[in-house]
């Protein structure tokens, strides 16, 4: 393969953010390209305008003479403008559930657990011993908030620096334990739910009930058998269920709210729109920086003869086309693709999961005439902006399986379907793999138990047993 041909291959494989950075890197160490800052004619137009207004507003200042009080009268109250939102006297609580929620998500003193508890750490009065305590046990608290060392294996290896007693390390962990979030620390989920059982009024008989369903019966709420819970506690189905509904309300992994607060943000590369009752596909223009060969260097590369900088230029000059030329053939590739993918999804895009249809690489690459292999590397790490969600391009390939009349019924729409009956089933009595497989067959598409258990896990869907409830 020649060296352009590498780069174009090169380039194409890179997700967009990656792409960012690679335009970035090659402006620095290229002095023949440089940014497209050109503003659009109709950009032009538009501040030409609004500098006409300006200087007429201006004009009409200086004919009136008019002085502006530096007070103006208004006709509204700042509380008319923005919501403030107050405590309600009841719960303590917002009384508005406004976009506020985004400030609770974010971890005050770092981005991982660790560091929002050596933070609070910081704020804490502590002695220098006990911070050395903590600073370990924090060490082997991993992100779900669990601490996965014992406190004997902590307490050996501090031993060997400090004369600490085992006591102390214990005592330390409390501390740790009542740091936020709640449930940190704990060493298995029963402790972690007690402990956040802790904030609340402990004289409270629905708290002392919940406290001993932890406590005593956690095996039998983990197997969901409700039947011997009721027959353990004594308590009706009504009852049980408010215990169990308060339950799911505490959080099984209180680190996660800290260590999995991280956005991960999307770059689409293509857009798809319906425009007239048709499916058109843009080019998402503005993913990557726009770039142009650097017109007053080029220009002086002919009058620079045999020259070392002479030399240098040309070099970098080609270098700047082959770039530019690999940039285009990625922009052509990825657009024929994505429409060569929306053309064969429309069904996907009118009706959802259901509507989606089989398709491999090998039917994208005959269509377009390319290789397998490029299709590949075209439809990883990129993006498609569509009015039902942003999708991976690879989202959209999926193997088939035989419908009773002969025709083919793409993975993701069973997946779908098998999400839509577990859906729509009785908590009481969810469906089995067995009897989904049933009602697929019905449906004239041929699926087996194994078939529809592994396409429920790939969706994280538990077993029928495990989905069970009260109501």
């Amino acid at each position: 393969m020649t060296p352009q041909l590498q780069q174009a291959i090169r380039l194409l494989q890179l997700s967009t953010l990656d792409l960012q950075t690679e335009i970035q890197q090659t402006l620095e160490e290229n002095p023949l390209l440089e940014l497209d800052e050109e503003q659009p004619a109709q950009e032009q137009s538009k501040e030409q305008s609004e500098t006409e207004i300006a200087a007429g507003d201006q004009q009409i200042d200086l004919e009136t003479r008019q002085e502006i009080p530096e007070d103006m009268p208004v006709d509204s109250s700042w509380e008319d403008i923005y919501d403030i939102t107050t405590a309600s006297a009841a719960g303590g609580q917002a009384a508005s559930d406004s976009n506020n929620d985004f400030l609770e998500n974010q971890s005050v003193a770092g981005n991982t657990l660790a560091e929002h508890l050596l933070w609070q750490l910081q704020n804490t009065p502590i002695s220098d011993n006990d911070l050395l305590i903590a600073i370990a046990i924090i060490d082997g608290i991993n992100d779900d908030g669990y601490l996965t060392e014992s406190l004997e294996d902590i307490h050996r290896s501090l031993r060997e620096d400090i004369d600490i007693d085992f006591d102390e390390v214990e005592a330390v962990l409390h501390r740790i334990q009542h740091m936020d979030p709640l449930g940190v620390g704990a060493r298995d989920l029963k402790e972690c739910l007690l402990l956040q059982l802790e904030t609340y009024d402990s004289n409270d008989p629905m708290i002392a009930d919940v406290r001993m369903l932890i406590s005593e019966h956690l095996d039998l709420l983990g197997s969901h058998d409700y039947a011997r819970l009721q027959r353990k506690t004594r308590r009706n189905e009504q009852e049980l269920q408010q215990l169990i509904q308060f339950i799911q309300t505490l959080n099984p992994r209180p680190g996660a709210l800290i260590s999995g607060n991280k956005a991960e943000y999307i770059v689409p590369d293509i857009y798809v729109r319906k425009i007239k009752g048709e499916w058109v596909v843009e080019l998402n223009h503005e993913a990557a920086p726009k770039i142009r060969i650097n017109e007053m260097y080029a220009s002086h590369i002919k009058g620079s003869g045999r020259s070392k900088d002479g030399a240098f230029l040309r070099n970098s000059l080609q270098e700047a086309r082959w770039f530019l030329k690999s940039l285009q053939s990625r922009h052509e590739t990825l657009y024929r693709v994505g429409n060569a993918i929306v053309q064969r999804q429309r069904l996907f895009l009118e009706y959802g999961a259901e509507g989606m249809k089989p398709m491999v690489l090998r039917d994208i690459a005959e269509e377009l005439d390319m290789h397998e292999s490029t299709i590949s590397r075209v439809t990883t790490q990129k993006y498609m902006h569509t009015p039902r969600g942003v999708f991976e391009f690879k989202f959209f390939f999926s193997s088939h399986v035989s419908t009773a009349d002969g025709g083919e019924c793409s993975a993701t729409a069973i997946r779908a379907m098998i999400k839509k009956l577990i859906e729509n089933e009785n908590p009481k009595k969810p469906l089995s793999d067995n009897k989904i497989s049933s009602f697929l067959v019905k449906e004239g598409i041929n699926v087996a138990r194994r078939t529809v258990a592994k396409y429920r896990e790939s969706m994280s869907i538990p077993p029928s047993n495990e989905r069970k409830r009260l109501a």
